[in-house]
């Protein structure tokens, strides 16, 4: 029977510590194992975009809003789904399904935490990166294979949730600085970009920890850990999703590092909307 097992998580990520009691069950209370483990009872058969729809649906009772989508191709060519990621979970569900609605035809990999492996029903659809260790050498070989397939890509080019920054002078809910990897998957494989903006944030909590943690120079991403309790904090919301047009992967000339063009891209999915504090 399918079940999601914190403690079968934490043996597998550290095999040699030892994790008090208490503190499992507390990281139990904030990951909502009860209802998740109780929602994957109620429906065990249900795999892929069929468990994610009733995830967000019905688990958690949101909808979303898509303007933009005509900016999706339609010619067939694999691309790459670039969006800034405010929530951390539930963001990147919604994006994939609706990805999936209008491409069904094509399959669909979201480059995700490894820890997103550990929900059974959905883990087919992703394409881990590992934030704590190395990927093992399947895994890498699984992405080789997946850029090299012309499989469809939805990545969030910060590597984490967007945080509570202060630019220009005001304090803003926005993504870390973009990685360049996107940048020379697009040169290396020819694919065009597709730019997603999806208006969204977290509790005042979430972003207040993060503040704390980083004041206190602690290395150790605590926040992360409530990213689950985020998402079930969203129940009943409406989001609104914006499709930007396409970016041309000839448009990544020499004129920028990938990394000035990663923060190119980053600055059109910022141009006309932000969230502010």
């Amino acid at each position: 029977m399918l079940q999601f097992d914190i403690r079968a998580i934490l043996k597998s990520k550290a095999p040699k510590a030892h994790v008090p009691n208490f503190l499992v069950r507390y990281l139990e209370r904030i990951a909502h194992v009860a209802q998740m483990n109780s929602f994957l009872r109620k429906y065990p058969t249900k795999k892929n975009y069929d468990f994610i729809k009733l995830v967000i649906s019905e688990e958690l009772g949101c909808t979303a809003s898509i303007d933009g989508t005509e900016h999706i191709p339609t010619d067939g060519k694999p691309v790459i789904f670039v969006s800034n990621h405010p929530l951390g979970g539930l963001d990147g569900m919604i994006i994939a399904q609706m990805i999936h609605e209008t491409r069904k035809e094509r399959e669909l990999k979201v480059i995700v935490n490894e820890l997103l492996m550990y929900i059974e029903p959905i883990n087919g659809l992703w394409a881990p990166v590992n934030k704590v260790g190395r990927l093992s050498r399947e895994q890498v070989e699984a992405q080789q294979r997946m850029w090299e397939s012309g499989t469809d890509v939805l990545t969030f080019p910060a590597g984490a949730c967007s945080r509570l920054q202060r630019i220009n002078g005001h304090w803003q809910i926005q993504d870390l600085e973009w990685q360049k990897n996107f940048v020379q998957r697009a040169k290396e494989y020819q694919r065009d970009i597709v730019p997603i903006y999806f208006e969204g944030r977290n509790s005042r909590f979430f972003y207040i920890l993060a503040l704390l943690r980083k004041w206190l120079h602690i290395k150790l991403n605590i926040e992360m850990l409530y990213l689950v309790d985020e998402m079930y904090g969203a129940h009943g919301k409406h989001f609104q999703v914006h499709v930007l047009p396409p970016i041309p992967y000839t448009t990544f000339d020499n004129t920028k590092t990938p990394k000035e063009w990663a923060q190119y891209v980053k600055s059109i999915v910022y141009a006309t909307n932000y969230t502010s504090c």
